[in-house]
Protein backbone atom coordinates (compact mmCIF):
# COMPACT_ATOMS: atom_id res chain seq x y z
CA UNK A 1 0.00 0.00 0.00
CA UNK A 2 1.25 3.50 -0.81
CA UNK A 3 1.94 5.72 2.20
CA UNK A 4 -0.77 8.35 2.50
CA UNK A 5 -2.35 10.73 4.98
CA UNK A 6 -4.80 9.01 7.31
CA UNK A 7 -5.95 11.79 9.64
CA UNK A 8 -7.30 15.24 8.77
CA UNK A 9 -8.49 18.31 10.65
CA UNK A 10 -9.64 21.21 8.47
CA UNK A 11 -12.41 23.48 7.27
CA UNK A 12 -14.19 22.46 4.07
CA UNK A 13 -16.17 24.88 1.92
CA UNK A 14 -18.22 23.87 -1.12
CA UNK A 15 -19.14 25.92 -4.17
CA UNK A 16 -21.45 24.88 -7.00
CA UNK A 17 -20.03 26.42 -10.19
CA UNK A 18 -21.76 27.10 -13.46
CA UNK A 19 -19.74 26.26 -16.60
CA UNK A 20 -18.97 29.97 -17.03
CA UNK A 21 -17.84 30.39 -13.42
CA UNK A 22 -15.70 27.30 -13.69
CA UNK A 23 -13.87 28.51 -16.80
CA UNK A 24 -13.32 31.98 -15.33
CA UNK A 25 -12.10 30.62 -12.02
CA UNK A 26 -9.69 28.15 -13.59
CA UNK A 27 -8.20 30.93 -15.71
CA UNK A 28 -7.83 33.20 -12.67
CA UNK A 29 -6.18 30.45 -10.61
CA UNK A 30 -3.49 29.87 -13.22
CA UNK A 31 -0.12 30.16 -11.47
CA UNK A 32 -1.74 30.14 -8.03
CA UNK A 33 -2.36 26.39 -7.79
CA UNK A 34 -0.55 23.26 -8.96
CA UNK A 35 -1.65 19.62 -9.29
CA UNK A 36 -1.29 17.58 -6.13
CA UNK A 37 0.15 14.07 -5.92
CA UNK A 38 -3.09 12.51 -7.20
CA UNK A 39 -4.12 15.21 -9.65
CA UNK A 40 -6.82 13.38 -11.59
CA UNK A 41 -8.91 10.43 -10.45
CA UNK A 42 -12.39 8.97 -10.38
CA UNK A 43 -13.42 9.15 -6.74
CA UNK A 44 -15.79 6.30 -5.86
CA UNK A 45 -17.60 6.14 -2.52
CA UNK A 46 -20.12 3.90 -0.82
CA UNK A 47 -22.03 5.53 2.02
CA UNK A 48 -23.23 3.42 4.93
CA UNK A 49 -26.33 4.03 7.00
CA UNK A 50 -28.95 2.08 8.93
CA UNK A 51 -32.32 0.94 7.60
CA UNK A 52 -34.00 4.21 8.67
CA UNK A 53 -31.26 6.43 7.17
CA UNK A 54 -30.66 7.81 10.66
CA UNK A 55 -27.19 9.18 9.97
CA UNK A 56 -28.10 11.30 6.97
CA UNK A 57 -31.40 12.42 8.47
CA UNK A 58 -29.51 13.67 11.52
CA UNK A 59 -26.89 15.33 9.29
CA UNK A 60 -29.50 17.21 7.25
CA UNK A 61 -30.82 18.80 10.45
CA UNK A 62 -27.48 20.69 10.58
CA UNK A 63 -26.54 19.68 14.13
CA UNK A 64 -23.45 20.98 15.91
CA UNK A 65 -21.93 17.49 15.66
CA UNK A 66 -22.44 14.87 12.97
CA UNK A 67 -20.63 11.85 11.63
CA UNK A 68 -20.71 9.40 8.73
CA UNK A 69 -18.95 6.30 7.46
CA UNK A 70 -17.98 5.61 3.88
CA UNK A 71 -15.83 3.30 1.82
CA UNK A 72 -13.76 5.14 -0.79
CA UNK A 73 -11.39 4.40 -3.64
CA UNK A 74 -9.53 6.54 -6.13
CA UNK A 75 -10.45 4.95 -9.46
CA UNK A 76 -12.35 1.66 -9.69
CA UNK A 77 -10.50 -1.06 -7.75
CA UNK A 78 -10.54 -4.80 -8.13
CA UNK A 79 -11.19 -6.96 -5.06
CA UNK A 80 -7.54 -6.69 -4.01
CA UNK A 81 -7.18 -3.00 -4.88
CA UNK A 82 -6.59 -0.32 -2.25
CA UNK A 83 -9.60 1.33 -0.61
CA UNK A 84 -10.13 3.50 2.45
CA UNK A 85 -12.68 3.13 5.22
CA UNK A 86 -13.31 6.67 6.41
CA UNK A 87 -14.97 7.91 9.57
CA UNK A 88 -15.80 11.58 9.00
CA UNK A 89 -16.96 13.87 11.78
CA UNK A 90 -17.89 17.55 11.78
CA UNK A 91 -18.03 19.66 14.92
CA UNK A 92 -18.73 23.41 14.87
CA UNK A 93 -17.69 23.65 11.23
CA UNK A 94 -14.41 21.77 11.61
CA UNK A 95 -14.05 18.48 9.75
CA UNK A 96 -12.17 15.59 11.34
CA UNK A 97 -11.48 12.60 9.13
CA UNK A 98 -9.92 9.31 10.20
CA UNK A 99 -9.30 6.55 7.70
CA UNK A 100 -7.55 3.23 7.24
CA UNK A 101 -6.30 1.65 4.03
CA UNK A 102 -6.77 -2.00 3.03
CA UNK A 103 -7.99 -4.09 0.11
CA UNK A 104 -11.62 -3.98 -0.94
CA UNK A 105 -11.97 -7.64 -0.02
CA UNK A 106 -10.72 -6.97 3.52
CA UNK A 107 -12.86 -3.85 3.88
CA UNK A 108 -16.11 -5.54 2.92
CA UNK A 109 -15.41 -8.52 5.19
CA UNK A 110 -14.83 -6.14 8.10
CA UNK A 111 -17.79 -3.87 7.39
CA UNK A 112 -20.14 -6.84 6.96
CA UNK A 113 -18.97 -8.39 10.23
CA UNK A 114 -17.35 -11.43 8.62
CA UNK A 115 -13.81 -10.63 9.78
CA UNK A 116 -12.03 -8.25 12.18
CA UNK A 117 -9.98 -5.28 11.03
CA UNK A 118 -6.85 -6.60 9.28
CA UNK A 119 -4.49 -4.31 11.23
CA UNK A 120 -5.93 -3.28 14.63
CA UNK A 121 -5.06 0.20 15.87
CA UNK A 122 -6.54 3.39 17.29
CA UNK A 123 -8.45 4.32 14.13
CA UNK A 124 -9.81 0.81 13.60
CA UNK A 125 -11.00 0.79 17.22
CA UNK A 126 -12.87 4.05 16.59
CA UNK A 127 -14.47 2.59 13.47
CA UNK A 128 -15.31 -0.64 15.31
CA UNK A 129 -17.10 1.35 18.01
CA UNK A 130 -19.05 3.25 15.36
CA UNK A 131 -20.01 0.01 13.60
CA UNK A 132 -21.23 -1.50 16.87
CA UNK A 133 -23.25 1.63 17.67
CA UNK A 134 -25.22 1.49 14.41
CA UNK A 135 -26.70 -1.28 12.29
CA UNK A 136 -25.02 -0.13 9.10
CA UNK A 137 -25.40 -1.33 5.55
CA UNK A 138 -24.40 0.09 2.13
CA UNK A 139 -27.00 2.68 1.08
CA UNK A 140 -25.66 4.68 -1.87
CA UNK A 141 -22.79 4.72 -4.35
CA UNK A 142 -21.47 8.11 -5.49
CA UNK A 143 -18.71 8.86 -7.99
CA UNK A 144 -17.14 11.92 -9.59
CA UNK A 145 -14.21 12.79 -11.80
CA UNK A 146 -11.91 14.85 -9.59
CA UNK A 147 -9.08 17.26 -10.36
CA UNK A 148 -7.10 18.08 -7.22
CA UNK A 149 -4.71 20.96 -6.62
CA UNK A 150 -2.75 22.63 -3.84
CA UNK A 151 -1.84 26.30 -3.56
CA UNK A 152 1.64 27.15 -4.81
CA UNK A 153 2.40 29.26 -1.73
CA UNK A 154 0.68 27.01 0.81
CA UNK A 155 0.40 23.26 0.22
CA UNK A 156 -2.10 22.96 3.11
CA UNK A 157 -4.67 24.81 1.00
CA UNK A 158 -6.29 22.21 -1.24
CA UNK A 159 -8.73 22.85 -4.09
CA UNK A 160 -10.71 20.10 -5.78
CA UNK A 161 -13.07 20.22 -8.75
CA UNK A 162 -15.63 17.40 -9.01
CA UNK A 163 -17.21 16.87 -12.43
CA UNK A 164 -19.80 14.36 -13.66
CA UNK A 165 -21.26 13.70 -10.22
CA UNK A 166 -23.32 10.50 -10.42
CA UNK A 167 -24.89 7.97 -8.10
CA UNK A 168 -26.73 4.69 -7.89
CA UNK A 169 -28.48 2.65 -5.20
CA UNK A 170 -27.74 -0.81 -6.62
CA UNK A 171 -24.46 -2.70 -7.14
CA UNK A 172 -23.11 -1.23 -3.93
CA UNK A 173 -19.60 -2.57 -4.36
CA UNK A 174 -16.66 -0.48 -5.56
CA UNK A 175 -15.36 -2.99 -8.15
CA UNK A 176 -18.79 -2.88 -9.88
CA UNK A 177 -17.82 0.25 -11.87
CA UNK A 178 -18.33 3.99 -11.58
CA UNK A 179 -21.53 4.49 -13.61
CA UNK A 180 -24.64 6.12 -12.17
CA UNK A 181 -27.40 8.69 -12.59
CA UNK A 182 -26.30 12.36 -12.94
CA UNK A 183 -26.67 14.68 -9.96
CA UNK A 184 -25.93 18.02 -11.63
CA UNK A 185 -26.69 19.84 -14.87
CA UNK A 186 -24.24 19.25 -17.73
CA UNK A 187 -21.11 21.31 -17.23
CA UNK A 188 -21.70 22.16 -13.58
CA UNK A 189 -18.80 21.54 -11.21
CA UNK A 190 -18.62 21.16 -7.43
CA UNK A 191 -15.55 22.90 -6.04
CA UNK A 192 -14.27 22.26 -2.52
CA UNK A 193 -11.75 24.31 -0.58
CA UNK A 194 -9.98 22.38 2.15
CA UNK A 195 -8.08 24.66 4.48
CA UNK A 196 -6.56 24.40 7.97
CA UNK A 197 -7.79 27.88 8.94
CA UNK A 198 -9.04 30.90 6.96
CA UNK A 199 -8.73 31.22 3.20
CA UNK A 200 -6.05 33.69 2.02
CA UNK A 201 -7.19 37.19 1.10
CA UNK A 202 -6.28 36.81 -2.59
CA UNK A 203 -8.61 33.81 -2.86
CA UNK A 204 -11.44 35.49 -0.94
CA UNK A 205 -11.21 38.53 -3.24
CA UNK A 206 -11.16 36.35 -6.35
CA UNK A 207 -14.27 34.41 -5.33
CA UNK A 208 -16.07 37.65 -4.52
CA UNK A 209 -15.16 39.20 -7.88
CA UNK A 210 -16.48 36.16 -9.73
CA UNK A 211 -19.59 36.02 -7.51
CA UNK A 212 -18.76 32.51 -6.37
CA UNK A 213 -20.37 31.90 -2.99
CA UNK A 214 -20.35 28.93 -0.59
CA UNK A 215 -23.24 26.49 -0.77
CA UNK A 216 -24.54 23.73 1.44
CA UNK A 217 -24.22 20.63 -0.72
CA UNK A 218 -24.03 17.09 0.62
CA UNK A 219 -23.56 14.43 -2.05
CA UNK A 220 -25.16 11.69 0.04
CA UNK A 221 -27.74 14.14 1.38
CA UNK A 222 -28.75 15.08 -2.16
CA UNK A 223 -29.27 11.42 -3.06
CA UNK A 224 -31.35 10.89 0.06
CA UNK A 225 -33.57 13.95 -0.36
CA UNK A 226 -34.10 13.60 -4.10
CA UNK A 227 -34.84 9.92 -4.42
CA UNK A 228 -34.17 7.61 -1.50
CA UNK A 229 -36.45 9.55 0.84
CA UNK A 230 -39.42 9.24 -1.53
CA UNK A 231 -38.76 5.64 -2.42
CA UNK A 232 -38.24 4.26 1.07
CA UNK A 233 -40.62 6.43 3.09
CA UNK A 234 -43.36 7.43 0.66
CA UNK A 235 -43.21 4.54 -1.81
CA UNK A 236 -43.48 6.77 -4.89
CA UNK A 237 -41.79 6.42 -8.24
CA UNK A 238 -39.34 9.28 -8.88
CA UNK A 239 -39.69 11.44 -11.97
CA UNK A 240 -36.63 13.38 -13.06
CA UNK A 241 -36.68 17.18 -13.20
CA UNK A 242 -34.24 20.04 -12.63
CA UNK A 243 -34.27 22.38 -9.66
CA UNK A 244 -33.24 26.01 -9.82
CA UNK A 245 -29.91 25.08 -8.26
CA UNK A 246 -29.27 22.66 -11.07
CA UNK A 247 -29.40 19.54 -8.93
CA UNK A 248 -31.36 16.70 -10.47
CA UNK A 249 -34.52 16.37 -8.39
CA UNK A 250 -37.02 13.55 -8.32
CA UNK A 251 -40.65 14.55 -7.86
Amino acid sequence: MAETQLTFKRYEKKYLLSPEQYRALRASLEGRIRPDQFAHSTVCSIYFDDEQFSLIRHSLDRPVYKEKLRLRSYNVPDEDGEVFIELKKKYKGIVYKRRVAMTNRQAMAWLEGRAPAPEPGQITREIDFFLKSHRLQPRAFIACDRSAYVAVENSELRVTFDENLRWREDRLNLPAGSDGMPMLRPGEVLMELKIPEAAPMWLARLLSELRVFPTSFSKYGTCFKDQLLREYFFDTEPQESETESGVISFV
